[in-house]
């Protein structure tokens, strides 16, 4: 079943166009990771599916319905930003004032109980250790603002989740570990989820199908080994090798 579907979609900035008629379909519980080069046009897919973006022309649907008048809090979908995008004033959590975990739902008029029904077993099922409740972002690891941005991310139970190069800023040793968080994560709460980065290690590490993204465009969506194996052209095919050969082959062409 498919769960989000983009139809020639396009956006322009002035006189660029960073996104060119890309049309996409992602399945129900698909781990979908979209890479390219920078300036390609990933970021702003994201934004636009997210809606803080409006797009020129084009459709984005979602459960089959398409969303672009559907305002940003009522499309059932989160967003994780590069940089976490978490407050920094706010603690992570906080049963009698706004904090980075309870914000979605107070601004939905949840009742104080309600929330800490909800945060509570969430909070533990994303590794947030009560410990950490009061703190603010500062005071937090990488990996620990990752936690919480998921958690905060999940608080709304959404059907679509964007994650825009998370892994970014995290230093190499805990990168691989923070990989198999975000896959069980997905696993576990049986997202569709859709992530963006520049690192095809990533893809293939964490993606049901990886989407090839140039100019605007997705080139070929596929399998790791199938886009390996298959590229639908030389671009696909030279992007792929040059990323192998600086991350290490998996597949071998015998």
């Amino acid at each position: 079943m498919v769960s989000l579907s983009l139809r020639g979609l396009t956006k322009k900035f002035g006189r660029v166009l960073a996104v060119d008629q890309a049309n996409l379909d992602v399945h129900s519980d698909e781990f979908l990771v979209v890479v390219g080069e920078s300036g390609c046009g990933k970021t702003t897919t994201l934004r636009l599916i997210a809606g803080l973006e409006s797009p020129d022309a084009g459709t984005i649907f979602i459960g089959g319905v398409p969303v672009n008048e559907i305002p940003v809090g009522k499309r059932n979908v989160q967003m994780i930003f590069q940089n976490f995008a978490l407050w920094p004033h706010m603690r992570v959590y906080d049963e009698n004032r706004y904090s980075n975990l309870s914000l979605p739902l107070k601004v939905r008029k949840w009742s104080h109980d309600k929330i800490g029904e909800a945060l509570r077993p969430l909070a533990r099922r994303v590794g947030i250790e009560e410990s950490f409740f009061r703190r603010k972002p500062m005071e937090l690891s990488g990996g620990q603002q990752q936690r919480v941005a998921l958690g905060r991310a999940m608080a709304t139970a959404p059907q679509v989740l964007l994650m825009d190069e998370p892994l970014s800023n995290i230093d190499p040793p805990n990168r691989l570990r923070m990989r198999g968080e975000i896959l069980k994560f997905h696993q576990e709460n049986r997202l569709t989820t859709i992530y963006v980065t520049h690192n095809l290690a990533d893809g293939i590490a964490l993606a049901d199908r990886i989407a090839i993204m140039r100019n605007g465009r997705f080139e070929q969506v596929d399998t790791a080994e199938n886009l390996f194996r298959a590229p639908a052209n030389t671009y696909i095919s030279d992007f792929f090798q040059a990323e192998q050969i600086v991350h290490k082959p998996r597949f071998s062409s015998s």
